[in-house]
């Protein structure tokens, strides 16, 4: 165990045995942001030592989104993919089948989504046994992770993966948090609070003692939602030139191989969030799992229309609604060009007060809306 590994456990173990109260949170406050420097340092060691690895697969993105499956060894990972996209992923009954990851395509309600198979990760992967750095870095590019679980296996696992992909920044079924966070060459700690009541967490002394920790003696802070101490430290951690950018990732938890277990234990497994039974062997559910991610990606399908001609239902233009569907994304979307060339658009569909309305760039379009961009004369 390297020096950094032992300094990680050391402060790990008091976190877990410090009492939470007001006369110990600034103490807390203080581990914790050491605690993400010294990942953070963890990490850019295990990077240079391995001459930059660590970035995950280089599997170009293709399609609409992308999906990584991520679990355990022989969770029945393979054995999905092949059953959702057709590509053949080498599944057998022992550990570490899947040893690079395995692209495949997925065609779901006129989107086109790649998913991928990655090998399995073991505990500790976050720093750096197996293939967990390359497993976790090409997780971070994807639209959607899926968690494979083994149903009749503890539900401890889901906790330890989480654990893994938290340790590299990545944030599961979480919101970035809504704060401002910028650096200063003079001025002091200036906080300002954007809320109806006093923030529930964070207070200048606190704040002072996390930055005091980073070395940070001017800075501006607003605080636009009732962020926890740890979300403080991710958006420090994200800002340039100090850690690693954390990414948000919707995930859903796909309990595999429910065939093994009986009906009470299926009712238990009912009461995880995000969570979807399936059996990719007996291909059990499998379409209520897709219906599930579609619902966790967030997609908007937009029909174009020509002029003079019905609108194309069979090959929708998919935005990520995440990153904005006004009818300028739409038309950077179809061509980066576009914009210049524009004087308004038609647009049918649920967000027209009526059919059809003339909308601007500004126009925020909606699931299954049809478009039509006139281009300005000349």
């Amino acid at each position: 165990m390297s020096a950094i590994q032992e300094r990680i456990s050391s402060i790990e173990l008091e976190l877990g045995r410090t009492q939470k109260n007001k006369a110990t949170m600034s103490h807390i406050c203080m581990l914790k942001a050491q605690l993400a420097q010294l990942r953070r340092q963890e990490i850019e060691n295990q990077m240079k030592g391995t001459g930059g690895g660590g970035d995950g697969w280089d599997v170009k993105a293709t399609g609409d989104a992308r999906v990584g499956l991520i679990g355990f060894p022989s969770v029945g990972k393979s054995t999905l993919l092949t059953k959702m996209t057709g590509t053949h992923s080498e599944a057998a009954a022992y550990e570490f089948t899947t040893l690079t990851c395995i692209p495949g395509i997925i065609r779901y309600k006129g989107a086109k989504i790649q998913l991928l198979d990655l090998p399995g990760i073991i505990e500790g992967a976050k720093d750096g046994k197996g293939r967990g750095k390359r497993v976790i870095g090409t997780a971070r590019t994807c639209t959607l992770i899926l968690v494979v679980l083994d149903a009749s296996k503890p539900v401890t696992h889901k906790k330890l993966l989480e654990k893994e992909l938290h340790g590299f920044g990545i944030r599961l079924n979480q919101s970035r948090p809504n704060i401002y966070f910028k650096r200063h060459d003079k001025g002091g700690i200036q906080l300002h609070v954007q809320l109806a009541n006093a923030p529930t967490y964070i207070t200048p002394e606190l704040l002072k003692t996390i930055l005091q920790e980073y070395k940070i003696h001017h800075a501006e802070i607003t605080l636009r939602c009732d962020a926890t101490v740890d979300e403080l430290i991710d958006v420090i951690e994200s800002s340039d030139k100090i850690g690693m950018m954390r990414v948000y990732i919707p995930c859903v938890y796909v309990c595999n191989m429910i065939d093994k277990i009986s009906i009470e234990e299926l009712d238990l497994l009912d009461r995880i969030p995000h969570y979807v039974p399936i059996s990719a062997r007996d291909e059990w559910n499998l379409d209520g799992m897709l219906e599930t991610m579609w619902d966790h990606m967030n997609l908007l399908r937009i029909y174009t229309k020509p002029k003079g001609q019905i609108p194309d239902y069979n090959e929708p233009v998919v935005l990520p609604a995440s990153k904005g569907s006004s009818v300028e994304f739409f038309c950077n979307r179809i061509h980066k060009g576009l914009m210049k060339q524009f004087k308004y658009a038609l647009v049918w569909g649920a967000s027209a007060k009526h059919t059809p309305q003339r909308c601007g760039k500004d126009h925020v379009l909606e699931d299954e809306d049809v478009i039509q961009i006139v281009k300005k004369v000349g």
